[in-house]
C-alpha cells in the first residue's frame, strides 16, 4: 500500500508565502512591526499608535498622542535601529512619525 507524504505547514508559514504570491509582504510586516510595539511598549502608549504601514522600505507609524509623537522624532533612529535588528537591516531604510 502507498502511503501519502503529508506536508506541514505552520500558519504562519502559509500566510507568508500567500502574502508573496499576492504581494502583501508589507503590509504583513507592517503587522509584524505593530505587534512588536505592542510587546515594547506600555499599553496605554500602545493605544496612541493609530496605524503602522511600510512605504518603498519607509516605515510610517501614525501617532495620536503629541507626547509619544514627539519620543518617537527624538528617538527615531533608536527606533529604526531596533526594527532593523528585529526584521533585518535590508527591510527599512527611514522611519516616519506622523
Amino acid at each position: 500500500m502507498k502511503k501519502n507524504k503529508k506536508r506541514e505547514f505552520q500558519s504562519s508559514e502559509l500566510v507568508k508565502s500567500f502574502a508573496r504570491i499576492y504581494g502583501f509582504e508589507d503590509k504583513l510586516l507592517a503587522f509584524e512591526i505593530k505587534d512588536f510595539l505592542a510587546e515594547y511598549l506600555d499599553e496605554s502608549l500602545f493605544n496612541e499608535i493609530e496605524s503602522v504601514n511600510i512605504n518603498d522600505k519607509i516605515i510610517l507609524i501614525k501617532i495620536n498622542s503629541p507626547l509619544l509623537k514627539n519620543d518617537f522624532k527624538m528617538r527615531r533612529s533608536f527606533y529604526l535601529k531596533k526594527f532593523q535588528d528585529k526584521f533585518g537591516e535590508e527591510k527599512f531604510t527611514n522611519l516616519q512619525v506622523l
